[in-house]
């Protein structure tokens, strides 16, 4: 029988959705999950195109040791970057990293994505943030491992919570998102790469434009995510 065969199915899922829903060209992309129990992580084999991908091919690996426990290839080349965000973000239970259209163009910019409306205060709570550029040094050494390594330097500085604010631009490089569930990711990601094309639309209308109001945002972020969220249907 196949180890974690429920983990390596939606794995293998949510890869095949980052090809059907656009979010990455060829195999530009990568998702992972992870079941803190048993303390594995299920990631996409590296260079594996979307539609080929079967959940055999889905690598097993050790959350606490990165060690491969089962699975055909190697794992993401992105593999260290996911690690260390589940190591250090615990309410996250998938990642994706895409090098999605719009979410690239505002890495490649080197800015955050601002809040300027309603449709991105609904999934984060405030400005998407980018991180700083990675060194020359931490390019050369263990680059995989420092893009994760600055990601948690960046909430850290910034007080940031990963549980409200899913998602980030890493400076130079691309978006990554995270949620509770493989499948709560996608959405995450999806939702990151239509509100950075919006966000870029909309400083071509309004070049002077600002973040909506804190008050609006807190609006529309807590009453789908709050203590007393009345948005969709009770549990």
């Amino acid at each position: 029988m196949m180890q974690h065969s429920e983990l390596r199915e939606s794995v293998c899922q949510i890869n095949k959705e980052i090809g059907r829903t656009g979010l990455a060209m060829l195999t530009w992309g990568n998702a992972s999950g992870v079941d803190r129990d048993a303390g594995v992580v299920a990631i996409k084999p590296s260079g594996i195109d979307y539609e080929s991908l079967q959940p055999s091919n889905i690598v097993l690996l050790s959350l606490d040791s990165g060690e491969k426990i089962d699975g055909e290839g190697r794992p993401s080349s992105d593999t260290p970057t996911h690690l260390h965000l589940y190591r250090h973000f615990e309410s996250v239970g998938g990642i994706i990293h895409t090098h999605s259209h719009y979410g690239t163009v505002w890495a490649q910019a080197c800015r955050k994505i601002p809040c300027f409306g309603t449709t991105h205060a609904d999934s984060f709570y405030g400005a998407i943030p980018i991180t700083r550029m990675l060194t020359e040094e931490e390019v050369d050494h263990d680059y995989e491992l420092n893009t994760g390594v600055v990601i948690v330097e960046c909430f850290a500085d910034q007080d940031l919570n990963p549980g409200e604010i899913p998602g980030v631009v890493c400076a130079g490089h691309a978006p990554f998102a995270w949620g509770a569930t493989p499948a709560k990711a996608l959405e995450n990601a999806l939702v990151l790469e239509e509100v950075a094309r919006m966000a870029l639309h909309s400083l071509q209308v309004n070049p002077g434009l600002q973040a909506i109001p804190g008050y609006l945002l807190d609006k529309h972020y807590l009453r789908k995510h709050g203590e007393n969220a009345y948005y969709g249907q009770p549990e």
